[in-house]
């Protein structure tokens, strides 16, 4: 039977920070797809809904919706989200956790394969940092917990301690970079049974000075700020980046 593999989340599922020279993002989910086609010689199908900015809620319902719309049916489903949540003041994490849960059971229901993610914890790198670990450690517990009695395929990479390294991160401090994007792929990849290398970059410290700060705060942090106060999402009128089922050569 033909692997038919979907992302659906935010941000760090699009792939944002692995760039590619024509201005697409590629990320961790397009490299575990091609992962699983390349480990199953054959071709898979794959279909990527993530769209950046997104809270959990249109994650588990209008992308999930979508996800379990798809024909054929998946037989693989990777859910990650409420990254964005967190960053907003008065987050409800028991919320959080009861969509969760409620969505990995739609999927079960529906008889599709779930693949739970926590993201990499970028708390070292923002300001009020520690108040975001103290709501991903929660989480990230939480979840863990809860796939274990469901007995589902779950990849903590909020508690890998290498991918909280500068250097796995893009200049915005939020997103992960090329280096950050393929880390995961290999933890992902070798949770499926595809074992590989987990990539490791070289140890390149990184120093920081006033104008780095500075410039850190007026290109990253201002905008964020400003959309926030607008009501607005950097995935405004944004779908996701593959929509259908694309084949991935093996």
């Amino acid at each position: 039977m033909t692997m038919r593999y979907v992302a659906i989340g935010d941000s760090f599922t699009e792939g944002l920070g692995d760039t590619l020279p024509d201005g697409t993002e590629r990320g961790w989910a397009d490299l575990v797809a091609a992962g699983i086609a390349a480990g199953e010689g054959e071709p898979i199908e794959y279909a990527n809904l993530a769209i950046r900015g997104r809270l959990l809620a249109p994650i588990v319902t209008d992308q999930l919706d979508a996800a379990l719309a798809l024909s054929p049916k998946p037989t693989l489903l990777s859910l990650n989200g409420g990254g964005n949540d967190m960053l907003r003041p008065g987050s409800d994490m028991t919320k959080l956790i009861a969509m969760t849960e409620q969505a990995v059971q739609r999927c079960l229901d529906a008889g599709v394969r779930v693949l739970l993610l926590s993201g990499p914890d970028p708390s070292d790198h923002l300001p009020f940092g520690a108040s975001m670990r103290k709501k991903g450690d929660q989480l990230t517990d939480t979840v863990a917990a809860f796939a274990a009695d469901k007995d589902l395929t779950f990849v903590d990479m909020f508690h890998d301690k290498e991918i909280q390294k500068r250097q796995y991160w893009s200049s915005d401090r939020l997103h992960l970079n090329e280096a950050g994007h393929r880390r995961v792929a290999s933890h992902v990849l070798a949770k499926l049974g595809y074992p590989v290398e987990a990539h490791i970059v070289d140890p390149n410290p990184q120093t920081r000075s006033i104008v780095n700060e500075l410039q850190y705060y007026r290109e990253h942090v201002l905008p964020w700020i400003n959309r926030r106060l607008r009501g607005r999402s950097s995935g405004d009128n944004r779908t996701g980046k593959f929509v259908s089922w694309t084949p991935i050569p093996g």
